[in-house]
């Protein structure tokens, strides 16, 4: 009796059995599909909220235009800005003229540095810089320069007039500054009108120094600044006059549309700090301080 009943409440058993296992399943399945959603959540969480030392570096680029003449300089600043403050800091050097217009075209710019007063200027009266933050930063000088081994004797800017000099190269003085220094220490030494027929004009002043570089001119026209960065690849041979052009100062500021204004203020800080005129002066340019 006891065996037939048993037989009789197995299938009813295995049933309950079944029921049981079914229902622990179940379970076992909701719990992974919630383990993995509260997953899923805590990562993007994690992709949302971004711990604060890693804030400032999703926080995007700071963008410098800055005139060519400043590259080596404000690479070194740039790298010492980017190890302090986290944000990397990306340059678009150039000519200053050719960095102005650009800003003038809405160029996504959060910092100019230019190498004349000018360029500075005039977008101070397109009220495209922050009123204030316009600072001046750093002076140079201009100097004429020949191939480390040029074969023309050349002493002095009266010399450019020697019918050995045929191609001196000069920055455009319709976009470059230097271009613009050099025109008038020319006019002020009554050479600019007889050396026209030379003069090779460069985009920017790096590639001024680039041709004497390389003498595919015999001469050029640069900043003391450039002709230290050469080094023994060109000779530095006469020195401006000081009143023969305007005082070329090189003036920072901060974009209107910026779209970081007070991370683009710490840079300017940076490079008005004593350590960033250090980096200025190493390169040949002279301090403001």
């Amino acid at each position: 009796m006891v065996n037939e009943q048993i037989r009789k409440d197995m299938p009813m058993a295995e049933a309950l059995s079944r029921s049981l296992r079914t229902k622990r399943r179940a379970r076992a399945v909701r719990w992974i599909l919630l383990f993995s959603l509260l997953l899923i959540y805590a990562i993007a969480g994690c992709k949302k909220s971004p711990p604060a030392s890693d804030a400032s570096r999703a926080g995007g680029e700071l963008i410098v235009s800055a005139a060519a003449s400043l590259r080596d300089a404000f690479n070194e600043i740039g790298r010492l800005y980017e190890s302090r403050e986290h944000t990397k800091v990306r340059f678009n050097y150039g000519a200053s003229g050719a960095l102005e217009k650009q800003i003038e075209a809405s160029a996504p710019v959060d910092v100019f540095a230019s190498a004349g007063a000018k360029q500075m200027d005039d977008l101070i009266a397109k009220d495209l810089i922050i009123e204030g933050s316009r600072q001046d930063f750093a002076r140079n000088a201009l100097v004429l320069i020949t191939p480390a081994d040029a074969p023309v004797s050349i002493n002095s800017f009266a010399d450019l007039d020697s019918s050995q000099v045929r191609r001196i190269a000069i920055g455009n003085p319709q976009t470059v500054p230097a271009g613009q220094y050099t025109e008038q220490t020319l006019t002020n030494l009554k050479l600019w009108q007889q050396l026209q027929p030379k003069l090779i004009l460069a985009e920017d002043v790096r590639q001024v120094l680039d041709y004497v570089v390389r003498g595919e001119v015999q001469a050029g026209i640069v900043y003391a600044s450039d002709a230290y960065s050469a080094g023994f690849k060109v000779k530095a041979v006469a020195l401006a006059p000081e009143n023969s052009h305007d005082p070329i100062l090189y003036p920072i500021a901060v974009i209107r549309e910026s779209r970081q204004p007070e991370v683009a203020r710490k840079f300017i800080a940076l490079v008005l700090s004593a350590e960033g005129q250090r980096v200025l002066t190493k390169y040949g340019f002279i301090s403001v301080r």
